[in-house]
């Protein structure tokens, strides 16, 4: 199923309190607990900027999935949370979508590089924080 793109008015607006809530827990590399909170945000959402959500969410479980060492699982993850990231523009309701979408790919080419045998080497610096503005 193909994804209407989102336009321009869907990334007008605030972000849901789950999501906020979600995404300094992502920060905090607590990426289960985040994933839980986006997973409330994007439910109740109606708009496109759900389907943001549920990108962001995909993103968590795939660096929870590189701290366990689940190499299948972070590529699997990696791959889905493309679906819903990818039709959104650089910036979406002050979240960079763009840096998120590089830095993610940057820790999976790392994980590709290393290979399932090697995937205890990973650095855990290249699991960047989300960047987003808050509006006050």
């Amino acid at each position: 199923m193909d994804l209407p793109a989102p336009t321009s008015v869907d990334c007008l607006g605030s972000l849901h309190p789950q999501a906020l809530k979600g995404f300094h827990l992502f920060n905090q590399g607590e990426y289960w607990l985040a994933h839980e909170a986006l997973e409330s945000a994007w439910l109740a959402e109606t708009g496109q900027v759900r389907h943001l959500y549920r990108g962001i969410l995909q993103a968590s479980v795939a660096y929870l999935h590189i701290q366990r060492r689940n190499y299948r699982g972070a590529l699997k993850v990696y791959h889905r949370s493309q679906r819903w990231l990818v039709p959104f523009p650089e910036v979406c309701r002050g979240v960079q979508v763009g840096r998120l979408r590089s830095e993610l790919e940057a820790a999976i080419a790392e994980v590709r590089r290393l290979g399932p045998e090697r995937l205890a080497e990973f650095d855990p610096s290249l699991l960047r924080p989300l960047v987003w503005t808050e509006e006050d």
